[in-house]
C-alpha cells in the first residue's frame, strides 16, 4: 500500500480553464487528474445534443484534452477519473481510443466506462410500478411534468469507478457521478479502504468536495483578503496529498499563483452546504463539523479529524424537464437621476405589456448598479449614480407572449426617459427554461455496469 497519492483537481466545471488539467500534469508529480464536467443543467444540454446527433452528449473537449496529456500520463503513471461521458459514455470512451491509437499507445492503456446513471429509457417503467420520484422540495410526483422531461440521471458514487480502478484502467469515464466520487475512488483503491469504514469515506468525500470545483479553494473566487491574493494569472489548481489514514493535505504545485489557506478552504466547504451534519452523498454521509484544519506549511492545509456515518438507501436523481420560456432586455440609463429613469422605464415597460394583454408567470425587474446584487440590503440607492442598467426579464408558458415582450425594449429609446444607451445586439433571445428537479429513487433500483476497453 502507498503511503501517499497525490489527486489533482483539473476541472471545476465544463468550461473551466482550458489549460489548467495541462499545467497540473506538467508542474509536478501527480498520481491522479480529477476533471470534474456535470452540472444539472448541463445533463439537459447533453441530452439535447444526442438528440440532434446520436454520435454527441459528451464534454468533446475532453478528447483533445487527453490528446495532449495522454502521452505523459501513460510516462509517468499517471490516471485520470472525469464524468466527462455525460449522456454517452460509450461515444466519449470510443473517441478517447480512436486518440490513443493514433498517439501511438495501443496496448498500454485500459479505459474503463461506468454507466447506468440514465434512466430516462425507464422512466415510463419506474412510474409504471408506483415509484414516484416526488420533487424533493415540493413533494409533488414526477408524472405531472413526464411530457416535458428531458434528462433523468442519478448520482453514482465512487464505487463502480473503484471496481474500473481496480480492474486496471488507465482511464476512467462516468456519465452523472458525483464530484466527490471522482476522488474518492481513487484514495478507496490505493488504500483498500473498507466500503463500510466511514470515517474515512468521509474523509475522501471532503477530499473530493474541497477540490471539486477547481481554484475556488486556491484562491479563485476567495473573499478573504483578495487584493493581496498572488498571480490569479496564473492561478494553480489544488491538490490533494493523502494519507492511508484519512487526513490529506490540500495543497497546489510550486510557483504557481493563488494561495491555499485556512480560509480558502474554509470558503470551499460551505460551498452548496446545508446541514453540515449531513453530508449525504451514495457513498456515506460526511460531517462536517467534525473537520479540523491547521497549517502544515506554505499552501499547505491540513485537514483531519473527520467522522462519517453509514450511506442512506437511496440514490439522488438530476432531472431536467422544460418550464416554458423567457427572454431578458436591457437598457443603460446615464447621469443625472439615472435610477429615477430606470424605474420610470420601467413602469412604461409594464403599462404597455399590461395594455398588449400579455400574461407572464414573472416580471422580474433588476436595478444593476443600484440595488440588483444586495436587493433591499442595499438600502436607498444613491441619487448621483454615474450609470444604472434596467434589466428585466419574463418568462411564460406562451411563446408568443415571451416574443412580443422581445419587441417593446427597443421602443424604449425614443418613446421613454431620456438620456439611455447600451441597446446592443439586437432584440433578446427568446430561451427555453430548463428547470430542475430533485428526486430520491432506491438503490435496489440502480444497477451500475462497469466496462473495460483495450486500447
Amino acid at each position: 500500500m502507498k503511503q501517499q497519492i497525490r489527486i489533482a483537481a483539473g476541472q471545476g466545471f465544463w468550461g473551466d480553464l482550458p489549460d489548467a488539467p495541462v499545467h497540473q500534469v506538467e508542474g509536478g508529480p501527480i498520481d491522479y487528474l480529477m476533471l470534474d464536467y456535470l452540472a444539472e443543467v448541463t445533463m439537459s444540454i447533453m441530452q439535447k445534443q444526442r438528440s440532434r446527433d446520436p454520435s454527441a452528449g459528451y464534454a468533446k473537449d475532453f478528447v483533445p484534452l487527453m490528446k495532449q496529456i495522454l502521452p505523459a500520463c501513460v510516462e509517468r503513471d499517471i490516471r485520470v477519473t472525469a464524468n466527462a461521458g455525460g449522456v454517452n459514455v460509450e461515444g466519449c470512451a470510443t473517441a478517447v481510443k480512436e486518440v490513443a491509437r493514433e498517439l501511438g499507445l495501443s496496448g498500454k492503456l485500459k479505459i474503463g466506462i461506468v454507466t447506468g446513471d440514465d434512466i430516462m429509457p425507464r422512466l415510463d417503467e419506474l412510474l409504471g410500478r408506483g415509484v414516484a420520484m416526488r420533487n424533493m422540495d415540493t413533494g409533488a410526483a414526477l408524472d405531472t411534468v413526464r411530457d416535458r422531461i428531458q434528462s433523468a440521471n442519478v448520482y453514482l458514487g465512487a464505487a463502480p469507478m473503484v471496481e474500473a480502478l481496480n480492474a486496471g484502467a488507465r482511464i476512467v469515464i462516468t456519465g452523472r457521478a458525483t464530484d466527490t466520487g471522482l476522488t474518492l475512488a481513487p484514495l478507496i483503491h490505493e488504500f483498500g479502504w473498507a466500503i463500510d469504514d466511514w470515517n474515512k469515506l468521509a474523509a475522501g468525500t471532503i477530499a473530493g468536495h474541497i477540490i471539486e470545483c477547481g481554484a475556488q479553494c486556491s484562491g479563485g473566487n476567495c473573499q478573504y483578503e483578495w487584493r493581496s491574493i498572488p498571480n490569479l494569472a496564473a492561478v494553480g489548481f489544488p491538490i490533494v496529498e493523502a494519507s492511508p489514514d484519512g487526513s490529506f493535505v490540500i495543497t497546489k504545485h510550486e510557483r504557481t499563483g493563488g494561495w491555499v489557506i485556512i480560509p480558502s478552504v474554509k470558503e470551499q466547504l460551505v460551498y452548496e452546504m446545508g446541514d453540515p451534519r449531513d453530508y449525504i452523498t451514495p457513498d456515506c454521509v460526511a460531517d462536517f463539523t467534525t473537520v479540523q484544519l491547521e497549517y502544515e506549511g506554505r499552501d499547505r492545509v491540513r485537514v483531519f479529524g473527520i467522522k462519517g456515518r453509514p450511506a442512506t438507501d437511496t440514490f439522488k436523481v438530476s432531472i431536467s424537464y422544460s418550464a416554458g420560456y423567457k427572454a431578458v432586455g436591457t437598457l443603460v440609463y446615464s447621469w443625472p437621476d439615472a435610477y429615477d429613469k430606470a424605474q420610470a422605464a420601467d413602469r412604461i415597460l409594464r403599462g404597455r405589456l399590461d395594455r398588449l394583454g400579455l400574461k407572464f408567470e414573472e416580471i422580474l425587474t433588476e436595478f444593476v448598479g443600484a440595488n440588483a446584487t444586495h436587493g433591499p440590503l442595499a438600502g436607498k440607492p444613491s441619487t448621483d449614480l454615474p450609470e444604472v442598467q434596467l434589466r428585466v426579464g419574463v418568462r411564460s408558458q406562451n411563446r408568443a407572449d415571451v416574443e412580443r415582450f422581445t419587441k417593446e425594449i427597443a421602443p424604449l429609446v425614443l418613446t421613454g426617459p431620456p438620456g439611455v444607451t447600451g441597446f446592443a445586439g439586437g432584440r433578446p433571445k427568446v430561451e427555453e427554461i430548463v428547470a430542475y428537479w430533485p428526486a430520491l429513487l432506491p438503490k435496489t433500483e440502480i444497477q451500475p455496469k462497469v466496462e473495460l476497453i483495450e486500447v
